[in-house]
């Protein structure tokens, strides 16, 4: 049955092929008097009584045999736009996207010859264009050009933004409270709920429009970002039948086909993102664990239950594989249509590091302050095998009628992280103490989603109505995290290690399992109204939204103590802890037993509501000044429950409760009459909030580094004061020059700092208020001018940013209290999480007619802080990672319908690297790992 349904879908595409005589143009009419799209503009075929109009999204479609026409798009009071030379293939179909500018007292015609050129990218620099907001675009097109399978190996090519664990977008070097990322317009929560930015890796680019990254707000924004807001966006209804496959494969010379790769046991389904029940707690939540003297005989039922596996096992890893597929397509339903899209794409990827370092602890001597070298407290070597399987898929139907559009769109995400280690750590806290661990850790992530939305156009397109409701549930389960620790030492007769489980020095082997669970609501009503101001036409936008979150977090942790059995029988060998022989033995009270060490004071229930309302009016003085003014009013709470360990209760306490308003102005200044060189300013008010865990008391262990996060019930919002100015130059097919600078002043940022006294433990504190201000610079140029170079564009653009933290008067006072003979402390320091520079750099090569296209581009960031010390802790750095990549693609086939790419990345083999840094002393390594070189290859077809 499957092998028949295979032929015929075969048959009847390569029939499709064959028989399809004609092609489509299809594309989007923009008004150039604001940021909007032209509803019910005429689109004519020159000469010839074909034709169509533009739909109140502006999209237009034409279906017409193969060939070479003239289109004629034209508006009342808008210019008439002629375009020429309009090559339609067979089968293909051709995207035009204009814009309409209006006329000055008479009907202009402006004649446009089409080139190969005239394609997404240029609209996405339209769509740039013809803002008020200051934005930096990224077409699907230009993400296709940089080699890129995802969105957050592409996004680093827009300037000021940066990619942290190739999955999470910086914007200007903020960390990541200040940056939003949201799909089509609406919140969705990431695969890591406790990030206010989306994993930009699990979307493939087939899906795509274009990415928008938004640096200046506006009234319709939420005000919870101040670096930007990164807005995904998916296709639509797609102008025509489109079907796509890609696969690919990874290989990284480090990581794969090592013999002594380290894994977890694993379950059935590890390969499809979620664990089948292996890891399972076998203990109910409400059974209780009594203690051998209790009762013996339930804690050894108890202790058997415990899956046994506690070693990392050793096997050959293998390559890296991906695959994706999508679909979409459209259908006329009388005089209306229907339209649907689906993507499904899968990844498993393997790494391997066997010089891995994380999680070190150094101190300053704080006896005597002319010692400046720094004092190991803990350092921390191994290796480690992480397995990542991601899952997403995409699907949406979306329904237009002349006037309005429905669309309803289905997300869902799943993803399984499987990572075995083992680990050599000395604290020499007050002596020295060598141990060995192994850590098994699987986590199971899942989103779900689903985004309705409505638009209307009433009043001939004077009045435009959109709604959109997003529910979302957002799953993390922590699976079984079993840390083993033997405390090592040497005979000193046979010079043999010697491995024991000291609980006082090493502690005893630990299993958690940690849930957290979260709902989702987010509800918006935006209203638009166009009429007449100065004499000029004006558009007011009010509305309203509502965002709804409540998070369950529970960790359950047991601890596995040995009685009347010595643990040098185990030979270091974490898998003989449960051992048949060596689990506890209710008759001869010895052996391995189960104790729960879980703490009321673990678990927690939060809430989080946002109100808001806004009202903005965009409107011209004359024709070359723009503005949008607007304000935004937003009521933000936090509902807590829980309790600490010293047994206060919270119980359904308001511990946020914030009203405000978040005003907006942006202005934009045409300089000619072409308005292909403008002046962007801008003013806005925004916020920054804890998340969940931090505005809390949960304290959550990382069994890798043995490092607590400690949350903070008493931490609120930052406020910041963002103001921009860009000057703007718009040249031929996708030239542009932009530079730009910006401040920003924050009150009560909040930053993750050390706890004082306490060795490996951090928490979010509102410091001293800061102040971060900058330039960037980007510059898109074919180098045509150069002969022989008309193939080739080259894409740059730099940031420099300078941020200058107060300090609060504790920090102050601790810095005084530490500081080194000679050392003189400054007025501020660096913001935590802010990149000081970030520089992009892309040649791209692409030949229409031969179907080649290659590319290098270069990325980097510089010196970043990433934990503020405490006390005799001294600041821990993210050094900078030059990320060199190369990509080399080749279209053949009927129609360039199959593509094959190559790709190498991490050319330089640079490592990722954090430091200490104290005056006068030597830096001593935080974490170091290397991530190897990359080599992937792709294929893919689109039909």
């Amino acid at each position: 049955m499957k092998k028949t349904l295979l032929h015929f879908f075969i048959t009847f595409f390569i029939s499709g092929l064959a028989f399809s005589q004609s092609g489509t143009i299809s594309g989007k009419i923009n008004d150039g008097e604001f940021n909007d799209v032209l509803a019910f503009a005429n689109v004519i075929v020159k000469d010839t009584q074909k034709g169509t109009t533009s739909d109140f999204d502006g999209i237009y479609a034409l279906e017409l045999e193969a060939g070479t026409y003239t289109l004629v798009y034209s508006f009342v009071g808008y210019q008439t736009q002629e375009i020429t030379d309009i090559s339609v293939e067979a089968g293909g179909t051709t995207t035009i996207n204009v814009t309409l500018n209006a006329s000055a007292g008479q009907l202009d015609e402006v004649v446009v010859t089409a080139t190969a050129r005239q394609n997404t990218e240029s609209a996405v620099l339209s769509f740039q264009k013809n803002s008020v907001v200051l934005l930096d675009g990224l077409s699907v097109e230009s993400i296709k050009k940089s080699g890129a399978s995802d969105i957050a190996s592409a996004v680093k090519n827009v300037p000021g933004v940066s990619v942290q664990g190739g999955k999470f977008v910086y914007v200007r070097g903020l960390g990541d409270r200040y940056t939003k990322s949201i799909l089509n317009g609406v919140d969705v929560p990431g695969l890591d709920p406790n990030r206010n930015t989306l994993q930009l890796d699990i979307f493939p680019t087939q899906i795509l429009d274009n990415i928008i990254v938004i640096k200046s707000s506006t009234a319709d924004q939420p005000a919870d970002f101040t670096g930007g807001v990164v807005d995904i966006v998916t296709k639509d209804i797609p102008g025509s039948e489109q079907y796509s496959l890609s696969i690919g494969l990874g290989y990284n010379s480090d990581f794969h086909f090592k013999n002594d790769y380290l894994v977890d046991a694993k379950s059935g389904t590890d390969y499809l993102g979620f664990d089948d029940g292996l890891r399972d707690n076998p203990i109910p939540s409400a059974q209780e664990i009594p203690l051998p003297q209790q009762n013996g005989e339930v804690v050894e039922i108890l202790t058997r239950r415990f899956e046994n596996t506690l070693a990392a096992q050793r096997e050959k890893s293998l390559m890296d594989v991906n695959f994706s597929a999508t679909a979409g397509n459209s259908f006329d339903i009388g005089e209306n249509k229907l339209g649907f899209l689906a993507s499904l794409s899968y990844r498993n990827e393997t790494a391997y590091y066997d010089e891995y370092i994380d999680g070190q602890v150094f101190r300053l001597d704080d006896q005597d302050s002319s010692v400046l070298e720094l004092r190991p407290d803990r350092t921390q070597t191994g290796e480690v095998g992480n397995n990542n399987v991601l899952i997403s898929g995409l699907a949406g139907l979306s329904f237009k009628t002349e006037k309005s559009k429905y669309r309803i769109n289905f997300l869902h995400i799943q993803n399984g992280e499987s990572e075995a280690s083992i680990f050599r750590q000395s604290n020499r806290v007050n002596n020295s103490n060598d141990i060995k661990k192994d850590n098994l850790i699987y986590t199971q992530r899942s989103i779900s989603n689903m985004l309705f939305s409505g638009k209307h156009s009433l009043d001939e397109g004077n009045w435009t109505i959109e709604y959109k409701l997003s529910p979302s549930l957002a799953l993390v389960y922590d699976k079984d995290f079993r840390v083993t620790p033997f405390r090592v030492t040497i005979d000193p007769e046979t010079n043999e290690e010697i491995f024991t489980i000291e609980p006082s020095e090493s502690g005893d082997a630990s299993r958690y399992f940690r849930d957290l669970e979260e709902v989702n609501l987010s509800g918006k009503l935006g209203i638009d109204r166009k009429h007449q101001l100065f004499g000029y036409d004006a558009k007011l936008k009010f509305g309203g939204a509502y965002t709804y979150k409540q998070r369950d977090f529970s960790i359950e942790k047991y601890s596995f103590p040995l009685i009347n059995i010595a643990s040098t029988i185990f030979g270091g060998d974490p898998d003989a802890l449960l051992s048949e022989e060596n689990i506890y033995d209710a008759e001869t009270n010895s052996g391995v037993y189960v104790r729960e060490d879980s703490n009321e004071s673990d678990a927690f229930d939060s809430e989080i509501t946002i109100g808001a309302a806004y009202i903005s009016e965009e409107f011209k003085i004359n024709n070359w000044f723009n503005a949008i003014l607007g304000v935004r009013f937003e009521k933000y709470d936090l509902i807590y429950t829980g309790q600490n360990q010293q047994g206060d209760i919270f119980d359904d306490t308001t511990i946020i409760d914030k009203s405000d308003f978040f005003p907006s102005a942006n202005l934009i200044f045409d300089l000619n009459e072409e308005a292909d060189k403008k002046i962007r300013t801008s003013y806005s008010r925004t916020t920054a909030r804890p998340s969940f865990k931090e505005a809390s008391l949960a304290e959550i262990f990382d069994p890798i580094n043995s490092t607590f996060f400690i949350g903070n019930i008493h931490v609120q919002p930052s406020y910041i004061d963002n103001f921009d100015i860009r000057y703007e130059k718009y040249g031929e097919g996708g030239d542009f020059f932009a530079v730009s600078g910006f401040y920003k002043s924050f009150k009560d940022p909040i930053e993750l700092s050390f706890i004082r006294g306490a060795t490996g433990q951090f928490t979010p504190l509102n410091l001293g208020d800061a102040m971060v201000f900058g330039g960037e610079l980007e510059v898109r140029k074919n180098l045509g001018f150069i002969t022989g170079l008309s193939n080739i564009d080259l894409n740059v653009n730099l940031s420099l940013i300078e941020s200058q933290q107060e300090y609060s008067t504790d920090e102050r006072s601790s810095r005084l209290d530490n500081l080194r003979d000679g050392e003189t402390l400054d007025d501020n320091r660096q913001l935590q999480g802010q990149s000081p520079y970030l520089i992009n750099i892309g040649f791209n090569y692409e030949d229409e007619d031969s179907g080649w296209q290659g590319g290098v581009f270069y990325n980097t960031q510089g010196k970043t802080l990433q934990i503020v010390g405490s006390e005799d802790i001294p600041d821990v750095f993210t050094l900078p990672f030059h990320n060199v990549k190369l990509n080399i693609s080749k279209r053949f086939g009927e129609n360039n319908q199959s593509t094959i790419g190559l790709r190498f990345e991490n050319l330089l083999d640079d490592d990722i690297e954090s430091i200490y840094e104290s005056f006068g002393a030597t830096d001593q390594i935080y974490s170091k790992w290397n991530p190897g070189q990359k080599i992937s290859l792709s294929y893919s077809l689109t039909f």
